[in-house]
């Protein structure tokens, strides 16, 4: 079966926008309701927040891929570039990077799409690459861009993009469909479909030797937020990360055809997910900044330590509780250290504990009437 660039009919994706009318509304009602939540917190308030959003973002899209990165690096980074009070730790290039993209994004999510712009993202996010023959550049090795799995000797290709020479072209295609689809513009799509659609398209190319996952992700954030009309702060790749497989499954079955509606409400639901996720970690936010509110000054550097790392693991809570043993690595605390500070934080309400001797466990909790 050829790929979908191969097909007479192609940049030309058929799709239905009917079947998503339901979805789009709720997208831009809850776009509504986070946008105004965020945007009523007083700046001091507001911007740690998005930070704390966008480095999840940056460590699941890269994830996505493979990379684990740093997430106190990418955090110190973010804080940096929107000019917040920060430490002064060396931050590797892939976080560097990343944050460089995430916050462009941000600042500059109603602009035109532009070589320009993915150009910069390039650079950014392969910074420090040395095994690459073409950075801030659309690839040019003769050899066929093929995602390939399985054995030397019985490869399963799963993907094969346009050759190189052919990319200038393709992409010029696509920024001018981009630019023209978007709120206001002369063919102007709905929010989800135009991000679902410009998704695909860019894969279908995959312009660059690597990052392509991490850009395509990225120019589906900017046509959220320019639908949103506000930057965009929607879970989408920790979505993903979490559907990791299925991702990967409904991308290669896009990639082989021109009907876009089977990805697209596969996309859209993945969406909305992301909403309901980024609705629940703004709530979890605001709880976490009041209960260390309220333990300010009450806590030691340990606990304190040890409650930011709970906290990292978002809604969901630190995997399997918290033990002793748990605290004692994080905070290099021995024993009986241990012991008296994590009874503390329970007389403080902070934790709550549950099980005996081996198999105690502390959890987080951030109202004292909790149980």
């Amino acid at each position: 079966m050829p790929w979908s660039w191969q097909k007479a009919d192609w940049p030309n994706f058929h799709f239905s926008t009917e079947k998503l009318t339901e979805r789009e509304a709720v997208f831009l009602k809850q776009s509504g309701v986070i946008v105004g939540t965020v945007r009523h917190l007083p700046e001091n308030e507001r911007m740690p927040l998005v930070v704390d959003l966008m480095s999840t973002e940056a460590l699941k899209t890269s994830e996505i891929e493979g990379d684990i990165l740093d997430r106190d690096s990418v955090q110190s980074s973010l804080r940096h570039q929107f000019g917040l009070q920060t430490d002064a730790r060396r931050v590797e290039p892939a976080e560097q990077g990343i944050a460089q993209m995430l916050s462009d994004l941000y600042r500059h999510f109603a602009d035109p799409l532009s070589e320009q712009t993915l150009f910069q993202w390039h650079g950014w996010l392969m910074q420090g690459r040395n095994d690459l023959s073409a950075v801030g550049e659309y690839r040019r090795h003769a050899e066929p861009m093929q995602v390939i799995s399985g054995p030397v000797h019985a490869p399963k290709v799963h993907f094969e993009a346009p050759p190189s020479s052919a990319v200038p072209k393709e992409m010029g295609a696509f920024y001018k469909w981009f630019n023209e689809t978007g709120p206001g513009g002369p063919r102007s799509l709905p929010t989800i479909t135009r991000a679902g659609l410009a998704h695909l398209h860019f894969e279908c190319i995959h312009p660059f030797e690597d990052g392509n996952g991490r850009i395509g992700r990225a120019i589906s954030e900017k046509a959220l937020a320019q639908g949103a009309g506000q930057p965009s702060l929607t879970a989408l790749s920790l979505m993903i990360q979490r559907r990791r497989t299925d991702y990967y499954r409904q991308l290669e079955a896009a990639n082989k055809v021109l009907d876009a509606d089977p990805w697209l409400e596969w996309f859209a639901d993945l969406v909305l997910a992301a909403q309901d996720y980024t609705i629940q970690w703004v709530d979890y936010l605001f709880e976490k900044t009041k209960l260390l509110d309220r333990l300010r000054g009450q806590i030691n550097v340990r606990q304190e330590k040890a409650l930011l790392r709970m906290m990292r693991e978002g809604p969901e809570g630190f995997r399997g509780g918290l033990s002793a043993s748990n605290y004692m690595s994080i905070t290099g605390a021995p024993a009986a250290t241990a012991r008296r500070d994590l009874t503390h934080l329970v007389e403080l309400g902070a934790l709550k504990r549950s099980g005996q001797l081996k198999s105690t466990r502390y959890w987080l909790i951030f109202d004292r009437g909790d149980n």
